[in-house]
């Protein structure tokens, strides 16, 4: 069974939907209804979140090159 959030009202010979509510389906009717403009799927397992937070990779910079000096004085 899959969950979807209806996004419009619907209504048919033996069901009445409303929008924001939560619908059980079988998984391969789920999908055809969850189009983002009828329904959406909904997430049931919690999101995965990392145990530490994620840093940023850096890379090393070599120092910029610095232009030869002109001769003073000439």
């Amino acid at each position: 069974m899959a969950r979807i959030r209806v996004l419009r009202s619907v209504a048919g010979d033996s069901f009445e939907w409303h929008a924001g509510q939560e619908v059980d389906l079988p998984g391969d009717e789920a999908a055809k209804w969850a189009d983002g403009v009828r329904a959406e799927l909904v997430r049931t397992a919690p999101m995965e979140t990392p145990e530490s937070p994620a840093t940023a990779e850096r890379t090393a910079r070599k120092p910029a090159r610095r232009k030869a000096a002109a001769p003073r004085g000439e």
